[in-house]
Parts: structure tokens; sequence; C-alpha cells
């Protein structure tokens, strides 16, 4: 598998991320401000970068133009922000970033874009941003993200995703009519909250890791959880 940098000055936003990426069996280092990314980047060359816009010393944008001109982009970096403009988040991709994720990061666009930035299918190329279609009425923009990775509206997609009223089958073991339950109650939550997994950890009562957990443990499908919401 492969090693990870995670360079962020939140705590938690580090831990959480550690403890998702090393569950999918990466090598996770930390950083939280750029001159201990510097200090990682002098010593090894991760396999890829999570890299956050804001920081106290050295912006993320200004670290990444950094490495870029000192021949040390020789790795994917993601880039991530809560507060990014799109005008930061092109800058990024012409510098060399590999993608963008807005924060709260949903742990379906996180293990997608490890997963393309692994396996160097991004583009490297700046984005594009197409016009948006007239026809559509949607009440969405153009995200930071979606302009970062050239894309535009998505198109509508008739697909109702989990329902509150189910029917089970009560002929089955314990174990399974309730793990059955368990995924159903889960998919629901994950669509109805957007697939993110904080608002569904505060819903359902559950500690982010032990849900994260819990969902793996059930096989919960959470890109179709973030597909039932766009």
């Amino acid at each position: 598998m492969a090693t990870i940098l995670v360079v962020d000055d939140e705590l938690g936003i580090r831990d959480l991320l550690s403890e998702i990426l090393n569950d999918e069996g990466h090598t996770v280092e930390v950083a939280e401000n750029a001159a201990q990314a510097r200090a990682v980047r002098s010593m090894m060359r991760p396999d890829l970068v999570l890299l956050d816009i804001w920081m106290p010393d050295t912006d993320g944008v200004s670290l990444l133009k950094e490495w870029a001109s000192n021949g040390l982009l020789s790795m994917p970096v993601i880039m991530m922000s809560g507060h990014a403009t799109i005008d930061t988040a092109v800058e990024a991709t012409r510098i060399g970033a590999a993608a963008f994720l807005e924060k709260p990061i949903t742990l379906a666009k996180l293990l997608k874009a490890v997963d393309q930035g692994l396996n160097k299918t991004l583009l490297k190329a700046g984005p594009t941003i197409s016009p948006l279609k007239n026809t559509l009425n949607f009440a969405e923009e153009l995200t930071v993200e979606s302009a970062m990775t050239g894309g535009t509206l998505p198109e509508m997609v008739l697909d109702i995703g989990p329902q509150s009223l189910q029917s089970f089958n009560l002929e089955a073991p314990l174990r399974e009519a309730r793990d059955e339950f368990e995924k159903a109650y889960f998919e629901f939550h994950l669509a109805k909250e957007s697939g993110s997994m904080t608002r569904v950890a505060e819903k359902t009562g559950l500690e982010r890791t032990h849900l994260y957990r819990k969902l793996k443990q059930l096989g919960v499908d959470l890109a179709r959880s973030k597909r039932n919401t766009l």
C-alpha cells in the first residue's frame, strides 16, 4: 500500500484522515503546518499528499508552488479546504495539484480521490470551466471542487435512493435480519444527510470511527449514498 502525508493544522482532521487511511491499509505521516511538511518531504517522497490550503505559517498553495519550483512535486497532491475560491482552486491546479476536496470531506470522495491519485488517473492540466446549462432548473452552483476538476452541473438522474419504509425477511436468522435492517437504516440516513459522516454520526449517536467501521462491516455502498444527493 501507499505512504500518504496528511498536512492540516486541525488535529481532529489529521486524526480522522489517518484513521480512515490506516484502515484502508496505507501508511500515514502527518504534519500540522508547512514547516513540518517540508521536513517530512526532505526525508522521504510520499506516494500522495493531502494538503490543507489555509494554515497558520505558510498556506498550502504557496507550499505547493514552492515544491513545484524546487522540483519536489514528484507525487500527486490533493488540496483540501472549506473556504477556497474558484480562483484559488484553479491556481492550485495550474501549479500542479491533482485534485481538490471541499470540507467537510465525505468518505466516498476521500477514498475516490486517493485511489485516483495513487493510480495517476487524474488529469494534470488546469480545468476548463464549461458554461452552465440554461435548461437546467437546479438551485445548485458550480462548486470549487467541480471547477477544479473541469466539471459542470450534474445531469439529473432519477434515483430515489433508500426509502424510510422497507420490508425485511423475518424468516431469516436473527443476525442476518439485524444486519439487513442496520444496512438499510444507515443507507437511508447517509442518503438523507448527503453522505455526511459527521451528520450521520450525530443522528445515530455513534462515534465517527465506529460508524465508519460499522458501514464497512455491513457493506454499505458509500458512493451510492453520495450519488443520491447530487
